[in-house]
Formats: structure tokens, sequence, C-alpha cells
């Protein structure tokens, strides 16, 4: 779990979006803005102007409802609307307090991007978006993004990064927690977990 949390922020280097991205395919999308991130990294460690990168240039773009109903798994159709919502929200503020502090301990500013060619057909409407992260002296990390296309255009509705899913990595600790204490145990884990991270950070 710690070395994917080391990692985690690798995923969200390499992403971010500008406007137009319904026209842009998703790879061209990544690779254009990238610099975007990397540019705050490159320039500061503090950690609004962090935040505010991930608010501002990344998180718009990932489908968090997709994310969050994939992590809970089966158990999403227990829920009531409002513990939905409950674990939506209390996710999403999960990632954005991770990435955060991941970004602030372990982007280096020397991060580079490389977007493999795309194997998506035309009008595919999910694709997988296949990168490698860069790290300096460390070894290269692949990060791979489930994206699909929607009205808004394109979102991320999962991130593998070193083969390791995002979304499943939470299934088995949401499971878990859900058959201790039920869906408000979960949300009340996370929003646990969620103010010690904004301590800590």
């Amino acid at each position: 779990m710690k070395r994917f949390i080391a990692v985690l922020c690798a995923a969200f280097i390499g992403l971010s979006f500008s406007a137009g991205a319904a026209e842009t395919s998703p790879e061209a999308l990544v690779k254009s803005t990238a610099d975007e991130v990397l540019a705050v990294i490159r320039t500061t460690k503090d950690k609004k102007a962090l935040r505010d990168a991930a608010e501002k240039k990344v998180l718009p773009y990932f489908d968090f409802r997709a994310m969050t109903q994939l992590a809970v798994g089966k158990h999403w159709r227990e829920a009531t609307p409002a513990q939905q919502k409950a674990l939506e929200e209390a996710f999403r503020t999960l990632l954005v307090n991770t990435y955060t502090a991941s970004l602030n301990t372990a982007a280096l500013g020397k991060e580079s991007v490389e977007v493999k060619p795309s194997e998506a057909k035309v009008g595919q409407t999910d694709v997988v978006v296949r990168t490698t992260v860069k790290t300096g002296n460390r070894q290269p990390i692949p990060v791979d993004y489930r994206m699909a296309k929607g009205p808004d255009g394109w979102k991320v509705y999962d991130v593998i990064v070193e083969n390791l899913s995002l979304v499943t990595n939470y299934r088995s600790s949401f499971a878990s927690e859900i058959q201790r204490s039920g869906i408000d145990g979960l949300v009340k884990a996370l929003e646990t977990k969620n103010r010690e991270l904004a301590q800590n950070g």
C-alpha cells in the first residue's frame, strides 16, 4: 500500500487536460498538457499550489462516481443515494489529499512523461492510454489510464500504476470495512483518514 501511494502521484503528474477535451483524442490531451502539472512541481513545493494544480488541472477530468462505484463493487447497489453521494465525496477527498501529499514528498521536479501510440479504433468510447513516467534516477513507472467518453468528453475511471489498479487496490479494503461496519462505517473510515491526511499535510 505504501508503495502504491508513493507512486500514485506519477499517475496524476502525467495527466491534465485543457479546454476542448471532448474533441481531442485522449492520448493527445495527456501529451499536450502534462507539462502544466510538471511546471507547477518544478517551481514550487507549496501545498496550496499543489492542491490547486490537482483541483484545476487534473481532477475535473476524473469520473469519481464511476471510480467510487467500481471501488465499492457489489455493495454500491446496497447503498442509498445519500450514502452513494457521501462515499463519492469522501473517496474524492481521499484521492485529492493523497495526491497532494505524494507530490509534496515524492515528486522530484525532474519528471517527464512519454505517451505511447494509441491502439484505439476510430469511434471507440472506452480506451486505455498508456504512458511511462520517467523520474530522474528512478526506474521508469508505467502508468495506464482507463478512460471513457461521455457527454462531457473523456474522463478517467481507473488508473493502473505498475500494473496495480487504483480501483482494485481500494476494492478489497472497502469490502472488508463494509463487512465490519456497513456502508456508513466505510464513509466514517474514509472521513477519518481524510482528517489524518489533512492534519499531517
